[in-house]
């Protein structure tokens, strides 16, 4: 069972996974760590998130991430720093709104790396559709304490409405769902009209990881 969407196949055969892990830990050694533990439990996309570190910590956390990732056939993201991402080969980015522009992004990594992008909003959507983004996250749907910027939360009324706008432009763009997402919100998101979802805590903290995700990834094969 494939835990990749097709959904934006037609663009150099991009495939957005259905569970998308944002990594965590204090320093390069957790952040590790936790990346190893999701991968060897089954994860297949991984976020590398360090959003207080230097940039030159990121690269060297980045390179190894990158090496791990490979092992697991995994794909690696790197939220915000382009740059880093186009060092290590990374498979793309994930900007929030206040990062790096997609197009410039875009101009940096070129047509075939995957790039993401955050949304609080309908016009964010149309925005990230606008400048080409090959997924959205979108949220937060509940409070979450790791993002220390919190955007206004959605709730499932939230993105409801968000996603019955999204669904009448016509586009093959996957909207992920992200910010303090529980495994006992998968079936409602899936029905509302949402491709996925980003998780962090529940992962990073679970001490059976792979049977979450296998939970996420059975949750979202279940389409129709």
């Amino acid at each position: 069972m494939s835990q990749f969407l097709d959904k934006n196949e037609s663009v150099f055969q991009k495939k957005i996974s259905c569970l998308q892990y944002i990594s965590q830990g204090k320093d390069r050694f957790q952040h590790l760590e936790n990346i190893e533990k999701v991968l060897r439990a089954g994860g297949n996309w991984i976020q590398l998130r360090m959003k207080e570190m230097p940039q030159n910590e990121v690269l060297k956390t980045a390179i190894l991430a990158r090496e791990l990732c490979s092992k697991f056939s995994a794909k690696l993201i790197i939220n915000d720093h382009v740059k880093v991402a186009k060092t290590c080969n990374a498979d793309g980015v994930h900007l929030g709104q206040e990062d790096t522009s997609v197009l410039e992004a875009r101009e940096i990594l070129g047509t075939q790396k995957i790039i993401g992008g955050t949304a609080n909003t309908f016009q964010h959507c149309l925005n990230h559709l606008e400048n080409g983004v090959d997924y959205i996250g979108l949220g937060p749907l509940r409070f979450t304490s790791t993002k220390k910027k919190l955007s206004p939360i959605l709730g499932f009324s939230g993105y409801m409405d968000l996603m019955v706008a999204y669904s009448k432009h016509e586009n093959t763009v996957p909207v992920i769902a992200i910010g303090g997402i529980q495994l006992s919100d998968i079936e409602e998101l899936r029905q509302i009209g949402l491709s996925g979802i980003a998780v962090s805590g529940m992962l990073t903290h679970s001490e059976h990881p792979e049977k979450e995700i296998r939970q996420i990834l059975d949750g979202f094969a279940v389409r129709g």
